[in-house]
């Protein structure tokens, strides 16, 4: 095989650069232009010919490479074959062939392999049968999978092995590619995604990823000579199309260097939307033409008509012999700059452009007008951008330059899509679909009207559904409309897994935008921290929600750079990895002159004490705004009780409400604590120390400090201590005295006991207790204990609105005194019974007390011992939950 004819052959152009049709692969290759695409992931990709000389020479040597339209695999098939005729690669193949399906699909007849290869390779040796004796050294390219009319389904052909013997050539092609026929050759198989994939099984894939970042620098550095102009027409591209998949495809990267560059020229406005873009390219193509404005509209016209029956129809092109019908023929040659042909089969040269121009034929012809949604929602299947297109050219600004070209789009066209598109929209965002939120976003984009999008998304603030693991172009659309609407309650971004620098990058202006951020169960790169960090500081977010997130203390401390001059008022930092590093940057802000924050949750990260001492001397600062923090299960013991202490006792602290849920304080820290209370300048109001491990030893100091004449606590949970007897008949002491202060009180699980009960409904009915909301579940006192408390709330001294008894062994022998404290309460509304051992036959008579007490809002039963028998009974009162 005579290596300079292949090489020659190869080379010699065929056809012509297009702004649509891309640069030709030849003139790349020969032009030293060639960038080879990317096989991976950005972090982890190698060139597309690494990537396919690595699989041949595996022992399995069958290559399929994957790409989207225009993302470079006829110019990587091209550059092997360049590469192997020069001698530089693949010399341990004597042959090599290259084949396009799209001129296999016109080839009809029986042919062997050996009139194949002679027929479509002119420099193929006369006689091929000493090569394929040797088929470990012939290498095969074929290009274009999508376009093959033929299955590659082996059930359906009888394969062949002999190379002379004759048969159809989609029979050749399976036995090939099959493995019967040249057992032992290597094969590349280039294609678009496509069914017939499913039939090569056993051949290596090579994803074709086109242009990452660094491979559109080179080649936008490459394109244009000024660097300057370079940087800015990359720059340009990746903020308005560059977040659409097809922007890494070498072609189209042709295309928006091509137009940039002419409209850098011209001295005009880049575009901003993809349909601005597509309208710079079909104005470039049409002046290129120099039509008259008649000619050019029959034109656009006739390529309408043709962009429909493909839209429509099965193949992506259309028969020659079709042109006539769609009024074609008359324009000759003009028609090669919008399509392509493989011999006997035309079609638009990308898949875009005939969208493009189906959308503008849409609003152009006059004739046979059926309505636009009906139009729409025929071509809906086929047509990926179509309503894109379609909501930018109904705006005058962007359609204007083709309107001079083409005449006045229909007026009645226009308005119809607008009608449709509002209605629709509003449907849409009504709805709780994140796909179709995102779509409608998408056509306000293109829209580019401000006004618009105030119209159709009247209430902008109930947009609130979890907008998570969003799409580049879609970040971009929602970021134009909360930009338009000015404001956004809520941006739920909730379990958003790589949330990269790039994503947060255009959110910015958004998340600036915003009250409310919610971020939980997310994952933020450090860049992506930054932008959010600058988006606080400049913006007036009140509320961020990082709870459950892959953060850490590097990541936090650049979080607060923007904490310390913002709008935030609440900061959720839950189970985030922190540490106690964390809390000198936490520290920092809360102390900072600028700092607005109120409530601070860092509930269950390893602070320790070490880094609670530092937060709580923040606390003293005369700056500090700290109302709330909720600190719960960050390994704390007594040893920082000291330091909490004295910042609740500082006259600068605005502390009101502290959770230390599940650490260790132990009896200790408790009485440390406590003993602020009755500090003059302490003005906690909520105090939680859930499962602390101290005991009733305590509970006289607890005592002392609900009584003292400065303690302003007005709620307090002891739950699952072990408070027992004695400790809670001190409590209770506290409890009657007139200036005690407590109106919600915990003691769930502490060891309580029948005495305490009837202690508890002395205090609730001695007219001096204030509490409203008692819980004592999961303490087993039985019917006769909790006797007390239905005694207590038929008094009318009894203030109790809420109360939970779960778990505390009630049979249905209590029902008759717990209905007749129903009826008798004047301020229950809600009592708590589940988990106890209640049945069927205490259902009629809480349901009849629920329908005659109005004011009870809610009696929860769930866990008893009912049977499916009595739930149609308790649903005739909406008010229970069972």
């Amino acid at each position: 095989m005579d290596k300079a004819v292949v090489l020659a052959h190869i080379l010699r152009s065929k056809g012509k650069s297009t702004v649509v049709g891309g640069e030709l692969p030849v003139s790349v290759i020969s032009s030293n232009k060639y960038i080879a695409g990317a096989q991976g992931t950005e972090d982890d990709w190698s060139s597309v010919d690494e990537a396919i000389h690595t699989a041949l020479s595996a022992e399995n040597r069958a290559v399929v490479l994957v790409g989207a339209e225009g993302s470079g695999k006829t110019t990587a098939l091209k550059n092997m074959v360049v590469d192997w005729a020069k001698g530089q690669r693949l010399q341990s193949f004597s042959h090599v062939f290259y084949f396009q399906f799209g001129e296999l699909n016109s080839l009809q007849g029986a042919f062997s392999l050996e009139t194949l290869l002679q027929r479509h390779h002119s420099h193929t040796p006369a006689s091929v049968h000493p090569l394929l004796q040797e088929p470990e050294g012939v290498l095969f390219l074929f290009d274009g999978l999508s376009e093959y009319e033929h299955s590659l389904d082996p059930s359906v052909h009888t394969l062949c092995s002999d190379p002379s013997q004759e048969a159809s050539v989609s029979c050749l092609v399976a036995s090939l590619l099959h493995g019967s026929l040249l057992k032992g050759a290597a094969f590349v198989v280039a294609t678009r995604p496509t069914e017939s994939l499913k039939f090569l099984s056993g051949y290596h894939v090579v994803e074709v990823l086109g242009f990452l970042k660094p491979q559109r620098e080179a080649y936008f550095n490459s394109f244009f000579t000024d660097p300057a102009t370079a940087k800015k027409a990359l720059a340009h591209m990746e903020r308005t199309v560059g977040f659409y998949g097809f922007s890494t495809a070498p072609r189209f990267c042709w295309t928006v260097c091509s137009v940039y560059k002419s409209v850098l020229d011209s001295g005009a406005e880049l575009p901003e939307t993809l349909t601005q873009v597509f309208v710079e390219i079909l104005v470039h193509l049409l002046r290129t033409l120099s039509l008259g404005k008649a000619s050019s509209r029959e034109l656009v016209l006739a390529l309408g008509r043709m962009a429909s029956r493909c839209s429509l129809g099965p193949c992506s092109g259309s028969a020659k012999e079709q042109m006539d019908s769609f009024g074609l023929q008359q324009f000759g040659t003009s028609v090669d700059v919008f399509l392509e042909s493989d011999g006997r089969v035309l079609s638009f040269h990308t898949r875009l452009i005939q969208e493009f121009i189906l959308a503008i034929c849409l609003f152009l012809d006059k004739s046979a007008y059926e309505g636009l949604e009906k139009r729409l929602e025929q071509h809906r299947k086929g047509s990926e951008f179509l309503d894109f297109f379609l909501s930018g050219l109904s705006e005058p600004l962007q359609r204007r330059p083709l309107e001079i070209l083409l005449g006045e789009f229909n007026s009645e066209q226009i308005e119809d899509f607008k009608s449709w598109f509002k209605s629709s929209s509003k449907a849409t965002l009504q709805g709780f679909r994140k796909d179709e939120h995102h779509r409608c976003f998408h056509l306000l984009h293109q829209a580019q009207n401000d006004s618009l999008v105030k119209e159709i998304i009247t209430s902008p603030l109930r947009i609130a559904m979890s907008y998570r693991d969003m799409s580049l172009q879609d970040i971009v659309a929602l970021n134009y409309v909360i930009t338009c609407l000015g404001e956004m309650e809520t941006l739920n971004l909730y379990h958003t897994q790589n949330f990269r620098e790039e994503a947060a990058q255009v959110l910015a202006l958004a998340m600036s935008l915003s009250h409310v951020i919610n971020l939980s169960h997310s994952s933020l790169s450090t860049g992506a921290v930054s932008h959010l960090a600058s988006a606080l500081s400049r913006g007036f977010t009140q509320e961020l929600n990082l709870s459950n997130s892959e953060f850490c203390d590097e990541k936090l401390k650049i979080l607060c750079s923007g904490l310390k001059d913002c709008k935030l008022h609440n900061l959720n930092l839950r189970a985030c990895r922190l540490t106690e590093a964390s809390c000198e940057d936490l520290a920092s802000v809360l102390s900072s002159n600028t700092s607005k924050l109120r409530l601070l949750e860092i509930s269950f990260n390893e602070i320790g004490d070490e880094g609670f001492s530092k937060l709580c001397r923040a606390l003293h600062g005369p700056h500090c705004k700290l109302e709330e923090l909720q600190i719960q299960h960050c390994n704390l013991s007594a040893a920082s009780m000291k330091a909490l202490s004295a910042a609740l006792c500082s006259v600068q602290s605005p502390l009101r409400k502290v959770n230390l849920t599940q650490n260790h304080i132990g009896d200790s820290g408790v009485e440390i604590l406590v003993e602020s209370l009755k500090h003059q300048h302490c003005k906690l109001q909520s105090l939680n120390v859930f499962d602390n491990e101290f005991s009733g030893a305590c509970c006289p100091h607890v005592k002392e400090a609900l009584t003292s004449e400065h303690c302003s606590l007005t709620e307090l949970d002891l739950s699952v201590n072990d408070v027992g007897q004695e400790g809670a008949l001190q409590l209770c002491q506290a409890l009657s005295r007139p200036g005690c202060p407590v109106e919600k009180l915990s003691l769930t699980r502490c060891e309580l006991t029948v005495p305490v009960f009837k202690e508890l409904g002395s205090v609730l009915k001695s007219g001096t207790c204030r509490l409203k909301s008692l819980a004592v579940g999961l303490n087993k006192v039985g019917d006769g204990g909790v006797k007390h408390l239905w005694d207590a709330l038929a008094h009318p001294g009894c203030l109790l609105e809420e109360l939970d008894v779960e778990m505390t062994g009630l049979t249905d022998a209590c029902v008759e005194d717990l209905c007749a404290a129903i009826r008798a309460s004047r301020t229950l509304k809600s009592v708590e019974l589940r988990n106890n051992l209640m049945t069927d036959a205490s259902v009629p008579a809480l349901v009849q007390v629920m329908q005659d007490s109005p004011n009870v809002l809610e009696m929860v039963l769930k866990y008893n011992d009912f049977s499916e028998d009595v739930f149609e009974m308790m649903d005739t009162c909406d008010r229970i939950r069972y």
